[in-house]
């Protein structure tokens, strides 16, 4: 009986310290997330990061209307890739899980951009994604971000007239995310 307690014990003890704790794990897999979301941007991929988000998700850009859906978030990617948006960087600073299907990640991006006169501008800033496990996948859901600071005035990327309307918002700047 007591080897069989000794064991268990054991056994129990062993597989708590082989697997990191689920928020670990949650982080370390949005981490991945990330990582994937800005390769396949910074390779001018929209189809592949748009399918990194929930089929409901929701982007909700700075000075912009809501981005519903992931064909309209592929759009959205398309045509910030388009207008010139490069070297995509993302870089977690905490994530929350909330049970077991659903995480708060709070980070700090940057990117270049198109300037004036043919120059690049280094824009940086921060954001929110509430992200869905689906599939087994941890898959964005909610995604808002905003400015560091104001853009340049001569950015030329956060000109909204420099972009076609969104599917589903009007005449949005590009994405910062």
């Amino acid at each position: 009986m007591a080897m069989k307690l000794a064991l268990a014990l054991a056994a129990a003890l062993f597989a708590l310290a082989a697997s990191p704790s689920v928020a670990q794990t949650a982080a370390g897999e949005i981490e991945k997330a990330n990582e994937q979301l800005a390769q396949a941007l910074n390779a001018g991929d929209a189809a592949k990061a748009a399918g990194m988000y929930t089929e409901r998700a929701v982007v909700l850009p700075p000075e912009a209307e809501m981005i519903e859906g992931r064909e309209a978030i592929r759009k959205y990617w398309q045509d910030a890739l388009d207008a010139g948006i490069k070297n995509l960087s993302l870089t977690s600073v905490r994530v929350d899980e909330y049970g077991g299907d659903a995480a708060r990640e709070i980070g700090r991006f940057s990117f270049d951009a198109p300037a004036a006169q043919g120059k690049t501008s280094r824009v940086d800033g921060k954001y929110v994604v509430v992200w869905r496990k689906s599939g087994g996948e941890w898959r964005l859901d909610t995604d808002i971000w905003n400015m560091t600071e104001p853009p340049d005035s001569g950015l030329a990327a956060t000109d909204a007239s420099a972009f076609p309307p969104a599917t589903s918002g009007s005449g949005s700047p590009p994405p910062s995310r």
